[in-house]
């Protein structure tokens, strides 16, 4: 029984997500593959051969692969998919592009958004935006799995001694092409990746006043910003500040949350951050349900003062 863990990389190094896929993998049982499918992306092997658990890196490298169009990547990995029984994908924008990709073109059911692995063909995910969690069992022969990284510790980035195979890579899809890319530029830390994120809500009643009042703490922080749905609809913030079911996961080790009421979709997405302290004027707003830390007050007063404090 051997698990492929389909890498997100840059080209020149493994994202932060490969490593808690790595762990799924490892918790899957048997040896751990990771395939490196990229253009001029040897360093990226080279990384992650040094990731701990992993046993061998397989390297596919082409043109074709610069870009990770799905298509291309779809097809380097089914190309090898008869000799795993396990292949994962971190649940991100990336892998589930891919992930239902591979998981048709095998004729066999996807499981998506894997918290726990409880044996090689069980597994825990979590259903009605976090509310439930339900225990699926899969009998297919290829078990095709997204996971929530913040569902497992990343595994170590270093002391492995993975052994690099390289492969020849598939034709690229004559029916897709890679035209371009508008990549936003941004001083802070990836919100997926941040230590430390501070969230505005639709409270701060205007992008103006978003900027204004929650900018300096993040500063102070060295924090990453994020955003409720509700603000995000309402033009306070950009999309991808985004944290909830249907923006982004994450599980720092803060979230500061002010003028966040605490919607169902909004936990789902942050309720697994470390410690949590919410900046709430409504004594009743169920962000304090999940708190560590819970200050009930004007976030206009409270979140300048605590920017003096620090």
């Amino acid at each position: 029984m051997t698990s492929l863990v389909i890498a997100e990389h840059n080209n020149d190094s493994i994202k932060g997500a490969t490593l808690n896929t790595v762990t799924a993998a490892l918790a899957c049982g048997g040896d751990v593959h990771v395939l490196v499918a990229g253009a001029n992306a040897g360093a990226a092997a080279a990384a992650a051969a040094q990731i701990a658990g992993v046993s061998k890196v397989i390297h596919a490298d082409s043109d074709a692969l610069a870009h990770g169009l799905a298509e291309n990547v779809t097809a380097q990995v089914v190309g090898i998919a008869s000799a795993y029984s396990h292949i994962l994908f971190p649940a991100t924008a990336s892998g589930k592009n891919v992930a239902p990709r591979v998981a048709a073109k095998l004729d066999v059911g996807q499981i998506s958004d894997v918290t726990k692995v409880i044996s090689p063909d069980t597994f825990e995910r979590p259903i009605y935006a976090g509310n439930a969690i339900a225990t699926v069992q899969s009998l297919d022969g290829t078990k095709v799995i997204t996971v929530r990284t913040t569902g497992f510790d990343p595994a170590a980035a270093t002391g492995g001694a993975a052994t690099v195979e390289t492969l020849v890579a598939v034709a690229a899809n004559d029916k897709v092409a890679y035209l371009g890319s508008e990549i936003a530029k941004n001083d802070r830390p990836e919100l997926t990746a941040a230590k430390v994120i501070v969230s505005g809500g639709r409270a701060l009643g205007s992008s103006e006043k978003f900027m204004e009042v929650m900018t300096p703490l993040a500063d102070k922080l060295g924090a990453a910003m994020g955003a409720s749905r509700a603000a995000v609809d309402a033009g306070y913030a950009p999309n991808d500040w985004q944290v909830g079911q249907t923006g982004k996961i994450v599980a720092p080790q803060l979230y500061i949350a002010a003028g966040i009421s605490g919607a169902i979709q909004h936990l789902a997405g942050m309720k697994d951050s470390k410690v949590i302290v919410a900046i709430n004027k409504d004594a009743e707003a169920p962000i304090f349900s999940v708190a560590d830390y819970g200050l009930e007050a004007d976030l206009f007063v409270a979140v300048p003062e605590l920017v003096a404090a620090l």
